[in-house]
């Protein structure tokens, strides 16, 4: 009984010691294990627990496993420890970044973000290392590496500072002189406003344009018999040229309108009227052609009263002057209602300080490289200027004028071509002068950076209109396979990746089948920009897509030919040339070259291009026709078979073409015949006038007096695209 009770007590100080062992251990304080016996409890304590657990087979086994799981403890602790100091590492982030960034700012390769983003419905095969992720792609790749997120306020080169070229604030009225005005020639096609320009300035422009049509815009500045100059900007007339004199009425001081006295107002004369009133600039009426004998340049006023142009004739301030640019009857009077409008308009600017000015054209030259077309509109260009204009920048080498003749300075009104243009600036841009080349190169790396944030915000747009696709899909996907057993999912999934396999080659085949990839090369800016803007018209895209690969400005290059080779495309030249050798590469690489010197030509051999993609339409011709005159049925084997008796009305019916009945002038049946009879000889032709047996070859078509049997052919003819490019 003693033994137990004993036993029992040294159980219950175990108890108590084993507790006071496990906060200690947590501690790591072994040296208190021998002040905690000799302190807490009695010598005779000590010895009494002394025995049990070094003889009791339970209480040793106790102690044991808390030895080892306070050790495993320690060690996981330890472990625990070296982990969060590992995963606390923290990944600069921001939104947008693209894959390569992001594995650059990991410190991983770039594999380690595609197998993360393997576990998101987001399409791994879309992506490229320049693809930009969303915020939520970004979390999810760093979440799933162990790492922190830290998101960083603004990328560094966001908070870069605003280093454009802007224009100078208004200049005091009492530094501005009078300049010469800028008159812009405007009208229809072929209502003779070039020619009326060559007998003012007495050059035979007209004469070197290809069809007598003007391809590009001219600045020249014209000296009149009065000793003032007047700039003329001479834009295209016709229908494809619409952005290029829209950039004349930009720039432009005074519009003469020229309308054709046996013609009237066009399409292109309504345009020119907008334009003008769009940039708010007066308008001088020149009624060309009066020599001719079907002329009515009253006819003319009355038609531009709808469009509230008012001669003064009517009322208004128009001023009206009837002239034969052919003859040149009545210019000068033409030229004094300008220069006239021009004094009332009082027109003056600041020939000081730095330049300001417009692009009206650019082209490469073989010999001087980019070269532009400009009005100057404020200060005075001089050779070794800094110029920026549009994403290019120049350091003028050589100025000349219309002539060619080198010039040295170019004052405000002053048209001028430019020579020292790193890259060829587009018509239309803006040119400001800088104060060094530094400064010129910060101002174009500055536009470049702002164009390449808006497609950044666009794509990021697009990442994410795709990743919700995706995400969709792959919700579809996973509800679909939800309650299948996994060898019927696995099943499916088999047949359906067939499936797409043979859907996408089928789709490769019809694409490249109804896909004209297209090449445009021209000789000058605006050139190049009137044919893009047409193409832009394109509306039968679901016949054959149009698809733009490259435009560009220059001769057709190796680089062209081989951008044709690799998209199976064609490439279309406008005023320029495509030299021997370039034209064997393209022959043996087989691409289609196709040069134009006048710009409907080459719109005409585009759709014609077009054309040739479609598929053939089948069209009927009929052979012959016959007249249902009476119905009976004939017995074969144990059936009755309906047939019709029949007259020749027109033509011939021949047994091995097609045939369709007509009844009340609908197509009831399509097919062909299973007998054709004349009394009771089978036949093959039955002519105008000769009566007939015939059967169908669908029985359940029941035949009636008055119905017509039409005998005809199919023939594959080609396709004409119905794309209207307006002229």
């Amino acid at each position: 009984m003693n033994q137990k009770v004993l036993k029992l007590e040294n159980l219950l100080r175990f108890h108590t010691v084993f507790r006071q062992l496990h906060s200690l251990g947590q501690r790591r304080i072994l040296a208190q294990w021998n002040h905690v016996f000799s302190s807490a409890y009695p010598v005779w304590t000590a010895q009494l627990c002394i025995r049990p657990w070094q003889t009791d087979p339970l209480i040793g086994a106790a102690l044991s496993q808390y030895r080892l799981l306070v050790t495993k403890k320690e060690e996981r602790s330890q472990k625990s420890q070296l982990f969060s100091t590992k995963s606390k590492k923290e990944v600069e982030v921001w939104i947008g970044m693209t894959i390569e960034e992001l594995a650059r700012a990991m410190e991983k390769d770039i594999d380690y973000v595609y197998e993360a983003l393997m576990n998101t419905a987001i399409d791994i095969d879309s992506l490229e290392a320049h693809s930009r992720l969303d915020e939520g792609r970004i979390k999810e790749v760093v979440k799933m590496m162990g790492m922190k997120l830290k998101w960083s306020k603004l990328k560094q080169d966001k908070i870069r500072e605003n280093k454009d070229a802007v224009r100078r604030p208004q200049a005091d009225p009492a530094l501005l002189t009078p300049r010469s005005p800028v008159v812009t020639i405007m009208g229809h096609v072929d209502h003779g406003k070039t020619t009326l320009l060559d007998k003012l300035r007495k050059t035979q422009v007209a004469a070197m344009e290809a069809g007598g049509i003007t391809q590009h815009i001219g600045a020249f500045l014209v000296s009149l018999p009065s000793g003032e100059k007047v700039t003329f900007l001479d834009t295209p007339g016709h229908a494809a040229f619409s952005a290029m004199r829209a950039r004349g009425a930009q720039v432009t001081d005074i519009v003469v309108l020229v309308v054709a006295a046996d013609d009237g107002v066009m399409k292109q004369t309504v345009e020119s009227i907008q334009h003008a009133k769009d940039a708010q600039v007066p308008i001088v009426l020149a009624i060309n052609k009066c020599d001719k004998a079907e002329a009515d340049p009253e006819k003319v006023k009355k038609e531009l009263l709808a469009y509230d142009v008012v001669c003064e004739d009517y009322g208004g301030d128009v001023q009206a002057v009837h002239v034969s640019a052919l003859t040149g009857d009545n210019l000068m009077a033409l030229a004094e209602a300008t220069i006239a409008l021009a004094e009332i308009l009082e027109l003056k600017a600041d020939p000081t300080g730095p330049v300001e000015g417009t692009v009206i054209e650019s082209f490469t030259d073989k010999g001087r490289g980019p070269v532009t077309t400009a009005i100057i509109q404020r200060g005075t260009l001089r050779k070794g200027s800094i110029l920026v204009a549009g994403k290019s920048w120049a350091k003028v080498r050589l100025m000349f004028d219309e002539n060619g003749k080198i010039i040295h300075e170019a004052c405000p009104s002053t048209p001028v071509g430019i020579v020292g243009w790193r890259d060829l600036p587009s018509a239309g841009d803006e040119i400001l002068e800088v104060e060094s080349e530094p400064r010129a190169r910060a101002v174009v790396d500055w536009r470049k950076y702002e164009l390449e944030q808006e497609k950044n915000k666009e794509d990021l747009k697009v990442i994410e209109e795709k990743r919700k696709e995706h995400q969709e899909a792959h919700q579809k996907a996973r509800e679909k396979y939800s309650n299948m057993h996994w060898k019927e999912r696995s099943f499916l999934k088999y047949q359906e990746k067939k499936e797409q396999k043979s859907s996408k080659s089928k789709e490769k085949e019809e694409r490249d089948s109804h896909v004209l990839p297209v090449i445009i090369k021209g000789d000058v800016d605006g050139s190049v920009e009137a044919i893009v803007n047409i193409m832009h018209t394109y509306d039968a895209s679901h016949e054959c897509e149009l698809e733009l690969v490259h435009f560009g400005v220059g001769d057709v290059s190796e680089n062209d030919v081989n951008l044709a080779e690799t998209f199976r495309g064609v490439i279309y030249g406008f005023n320029v040339n495509a030299g021997n050798v370039i034209q064997k590469s393209a022959a043996k690489k087989g691409v289609k070259i196709k040069l134009h010197k006048i710009i409907y030509r080459l719109i005409e051999d585009l759709q014609e291009e077009l054309s040739s993609r479609l598929p053939c339409i089948l069209e009927e011709h009929p052979i012959g026709e016959a007249s249902i005159l009476a119905t009976f049925s004939v017995t074969e084997g144990k059936k009755k078979v309906p047939v019709a008796g029949c007259r020749v009305q027109k033509g011939q019916l021949e047994k091995q073409k097609k045939f369709k009945l007509i009844r009340n002038g609908d197509v009831i049946w399509k097919g062909s015949l299973t007998s054709l009879k004349h009394h009771k000889d089978d036949i093959s032709v039955i002519k105008t006038g000769m009566d007939c047996g015939l059967s169908l070859s669908e029985e359940k078509i029941e035949f009636q007096v008055g119905d017509e049997i039409v005998c005809y052919e199919e023939k594959e003819v080609p396709a004409k695209t119905s794309w209207d490019p307006g002229f």
